[in-house]
This record gives structure tokens, C-alpha cells and sequence, in this order.
């Protein structure tokens, strides 16, 4: 199984703003940091901000927060708000047209190792991921 890109941004953008506790972060700014296309962070930090991880901030001197502490952001409620499904092979989704569906094995343990990946993710938090922001490569202020 592969997240997608959006999943590993919205990530980033909650370990970034996480670092950066009691500052508020910019798209700008975050986007510089990883290196990753303006427009494309607008639309996480958007569904971020929609599924209630992140809290806007308008304004000149506004930007994003977390909307929770850390220890109540689970990695698997990130992830199951950032993609878009988890078909992981034909049989999983409608319009299945697999000859074998019926009979095959495989798709009772590929639904068990996806539990398993989602059970592993549950069990952790954003804060057990916290780094600083000298981490990022930006130095504190004096």
C-alpha cells in the first residue's frame, strides 16, 4: 500500500505546525520548507483545516494553527480524512469484475494486513512524531 501525496503532505503540514506551537505557520513559508508546490499545500491545509486538524487564522498577519493539541490528533484520522480510499486491489471496490472473486483468498488477507496498517496507525498520535523547528532548518529567534 502507497499513501498518496496529499496524505504525506497534510502530514508534514501537522508535524510543521506542530513544531511551530505557538506561531502561527503560512502555506508560503511551509511550502519553502518542504519544497512542494504552493498551490498543491493550499488544498491540504484547506482539508485540514475543513476536517478540523488545523484552525485559519485571516487576515495580514494570519495563517494556520493546530485546532487540537498533538496527543489528540491520531495518525489514522489524518489519514483516513486525507485518502481518498483504500481499494487496495479490483475486489475491494464496486464494479469488481474479477472472474475469481468468489473463490479467491486474497482479498480476505489483503482486508487484514489493511486492518493491520490502520490498527498501527491508530495506536499513534502527532505528538509521539513532535520535532522542533531547528529540525525544519529554522533557526529560533533571538
Amino acid at each position: 500500500m502507497r499513501l498518496t501525496n496529499f496524505s504525506d503532505y497534510a502530514l508534514r503540514v501537522l508535524l510543521f505546525a506542530a513544531a511551530r506551537k505557538d506561531t502561527l505557520i503560512t502555506i508560503e513559508e511551509t511550502a519553502r520548507v518542504y519544497g512542494i508546490s504552493r498551490a498543491h499545500l493550499m488544498k491540504v491545509v484547506n482539508q485540514l483545516t475543513r476536517s478540523g486538524f488545523l484552525k485559519a487564522v485571516r487576515g495580514r498577519s494570519g495563517g494556520v494553527e493546530l485546532a487540537m493539541r498533538p496527543n489528540k490528533i491520531r495518525l489514522s484520522d489524518v489519514v483516513r480524512a486525507t485518502e481518498p480510499d483504500f481499494t487496495l486491489v479490483e475486489c475491494f471496490g464496486s464494479g469488481n469484475c474479477c472472474v475469481i472473486t468468489q473463490r479467491c483468498r486474497l482479498r480476505g488477507v489483503l482486508n487484514e494486513a489493511l486492518a493491520a496498517f490502520i490498527a498501527t496507525l491508530e495506536r499513534y498520535t502527532l505528538e509521539d512524531l513532535l520535532l522542533n523547528p531547528e529540525d525544519f532548518g529554522i533557526q529560533p529567534a533571538a
